[in-house]
């Protein structure tokens, strides 16, 4: 997944704090272009991972942001504990539109969409003696 926010940094830290991961590279524009602009701060290339080892790619947005509701992500936990924490977390800020909790369908989930405006599915799967 790319994202493009205003502010990647903190974007990928509350990610990382959220979903239990961490920041693991990020490159500027002037590192990476060798640009003496107004441009040679912002983030040209972030990646943090999350959840396990799920990658998300990010970087500061040139142009203003619009943030749309066209796709929701989707994380899956080992446990309903693990994904019930990151709910909560990720949470903060945001809007819940299903708390995580036990579905017909066989699995904990929750939908949400954070203080970034990005939309959420968090699930997992029960245990065997569920």
């Amino acid at each position: 997944m790319r994202v493009l926010d205003e502010d990647a940094r903190s974007q990928a830290a509350f990610y990382a704090e959220s979903f239990g991961g961490q920041i693991m590279s990020v490159s500027t524009h002037g590192e990476l272009m060798g640009t003496g602009s107004e441009l040679k701060d912002k983030v040209m290339h972030l990646c943090v991972v999350v959840a396990g080892g799920h990658a998300i790619f990010m970087a500061d947005a040139i142009e203003p942001v619009t943030q749309g509701t066209d796709i929701s992500l989707a994380l899956e936990y080992d446990s309903e504990p693990e994904a019930s924490a990151a709910f909560a977390k990720i949470a903060v800020g945001g809007r819940v539109k299903y708390p995580i909790e036990m579905q017909p369908f066989g699995v904990y989930y929750g939908e949400l969409t954070d203080k970034f405006g990005i939309s959420w599915m968090i699930t997992a799967a029960p245990k065997a003696a569920e």
